[in-house]
């Protein structure tokens, strides 16, 4: 569901605001994009939407491989995510497996911290934990 960004006709006392805000209506550009949330799943699915002025972005929608950063080598791989096991942002996220910038997932090399938004960059990258 979408969720409206503008200004409040009502004042924090909860009286009414007497200005010009309070006639007109509600602007698309005020109006958010829905909620949509980044799962573990068997392929990846990314979903393109427009912004204000023609602007465009990523956002995944599935994922089921990761970039991992691996320090001690210096390398980055492409490797499969299984699940995630831990995510301070939720922990309900846990159970759905849903994936955030902060999460930890387990993947075939280990667990990796997740440090990309998927929201917001398009893609799921990470470090991994020793």
């Amino acid at each position: 569901m979408a969720k409206w960004h503008g200004m409040s006709r009502r004042k924090p006392t909860g009286g009414r605001l007497k200005r010009p805000i309070r006639y007109r209506g509600k602007r698309k550009k005020e109006i958010s994009s829905e909620k949509q949330f980044a799962f573990v799943a068997d392929s990846n699915q990314n979903k393109l939407y427009r912004k204000h002025a023609g602007h465009q972005t990523v956002r995944v929608m599935n994922a089921s491989h990761i970039n991992v950063n691996i320090p001690s080598e210096g390398i980055t791989k492409r490797v499969g995510i299984s699940n995630i096991v831990e995510n301070s942002a939720d922990p309900n996220y846990v159970r759905r497996n849903i994936i955030t910038k902060g999460a930890i997932a387990e993947t075939e090399l280990g667990l990796v911290r997740i440090t990309s938004r998927p929201g917001m960059d398009g893609v799921v990258s990470g470090i991994l934990i020793d």
